[in-house]
Formats: structure tokens, sequence, C-alpha cells
């Protein structure tokens, strides 16, 4: 997967929350340190998202974003 945004990091979900409408992911990426990342229940489910999933956390000053490999 390649990507405009610079600021990527890889690491593995920890957690995912599912509101009505949103989602808050969980991310554990190097020296331990966890990221959340709130996306729409929706995109969680279509990312097919949960605990032990590979993720990459793509930041933008105004935007977190998650991919995963196809």
């Amino acid at each position: 997967m390649k990507m405009s945004l610079r600021n990527q990091v890889t690491g593995t979900v920890k957690s995912v929350t599912k509101g009505e409408a949103m989602a808050a992911v969980k991310v554990e990426i190097a020296g331990g340190h966890v990221l959340t990342s709130s996306i729409t229940r929706e995109s969680a489910e279509d990312l097919q998202l949960r605990e032990g999933s590979e993720v990459t956390v793509l930041v933008k000053s105004t935007d977190v974003a998650l991919g995963v490999a196809d």
C-alpha cells in the first residue's frame, strides 16, 4: 500500500469499541505506545478490524486514518 501521507506508523489493534455510529480503535505501536482513533462503525466493519489486526496509522495534522493490507 502506497500513501501520499508521510506520517505513517504500523501497529496492532488492541481493541475495537463499537458504539451506535462510531468506533474507538486502540492501536499499539512501537515502544508499547497506544494510539486511539475514532472512525465510523461502518468503516471498522468494512476493514474487519479486530484485536490482533495489523494496521497502518496515517497521521495528518487534522486527521488520523487506518489502513489494512488487501
